[in-house]
This record gives C-alpha cells, structure tokens and sequence, in this order.
C-alpha cells in the first residue's frame, strides 16, 4: 500500500461543524480529490484555544504593538489562549508536507484579513490569521494554500507540485523512502 503524504487541513472544510456559528465549510475538493492522495489531518485553532461551538463572532484588532484576536462584540481577548494553542501545534507539524486554511478567517486566513482598531473600524484589509502566521514563520518552505485557491486550476496544480517537491525534498533530508 503505498502512504499518503500528510497535509494538514482546517477543520471545518473536511465538514466538521467547528465554525463560530456551529456549522462547516465542507470542501468536496479536499474530502473526495485530495484526500485519494493525501493523508488530511484537521485543526481547529479557535476550538483547539477553548472558544467553543457556537462562539462569539473574532477579529483581529490593532492595539499598537501587536495584533490581538478580540470577540467582535464583548471584546474578550483571546490572544493568550491562540498563543498556547500555537505553541503546541507548531511542534507537533514538522512532518506535515502541506497546508490547507480557510479563507477569510481570523486565525487560519492567509491573505487579506480585515484588522480593525479599538472602535471596531477596519484599519486595513493585508491581515493575516494568528495561526497561519505562525504556519508560514515557522515552515517557511512548506506549501500553503486556502481553500479557495483550489478552486483555480493553475492555482491548485501549483499548490499539490509544490506539495511533492516538499515531500521529496524532506525524503532526501531525512533519508526516508
């Protein structure tokens, strides 16, 4: 049997209800074409920090010297507990080949995440998630893509090649077949 090559995958697009509003984002791109070939392994990094399902609406806010991951509403901090969460997780994923991230969210997002200030304005829209930023500091070659890059042909095509020249390149590293 030939193994499957590990990537990890937000946990929502494998259609686990684990969102802020108990639902899912089902991806049947990664649950029936990528996962013939890649072994998935889900996280949620907003369960994972004890936020709960249902939970309050997140957002990253801007408080001057760093970005904080606040509920929209009450404006409960939840930086500390995503800290903990990606100090954890980052130790356990060096033998992840790849990354999947939702789109659009507060600590998976990759690009283009909203940042607001103290009042709830948005300050800029080049935000980028807590975790998925920790993701790409701490591997720094592994390829990552979110979900809707896999809806583009070419985007996808890029994103599995570079998937195998990582696991082909960490083989030659560790000697492993």
């Amino acid at each position: 049997m030939i193994e499957k090559i590990p990537v990890g995958i937000s946990s929502c697009l494998l259609g686990n209800e684990v969102r802020y509003d108990g639902r899912h984002k089902h991806s049947r791109y990664c649950t029936e074409i990528l996962a013939r070939y890649f072994e998935l392994r889900p996280i949620c990094p907003e369960l994972e920090a004890g936020l709960g399902v249902p939970r309050p609406p997140i957002h990253l806010r801007d408080d001057g010297d760093e970005l904080r991951l606040v509920e929209v509403s009450a404006g409960t901090d939840h930086t500390a507990a995503m800290d903990r969460v990606i100090d954890r997780a980052m130790a356990s994923l060096g033998d992840l080949r790849g990354f999947v991230l939702k789109a659009k969210s507060p600590s998976c997002g990759l690009e283009r995440i909203p940042v607001h200030d103290l009042h709830r304005q948005i300050v800029r829209h080049n935000g980028r998630g807590m975790f998925a930023e920790a993701l790409v500091r701490y591997y720094p070659r592994m390829p990552v893509a979110e979900e809707t890059h896999l809806e583009d042909d070419q985007l996808r095509a890029d994103f599995i090649g570079q998937v195998l020249a990582y696991h082909k390149w960490r083989q030659t590293l560790t000697g492993e077949e």
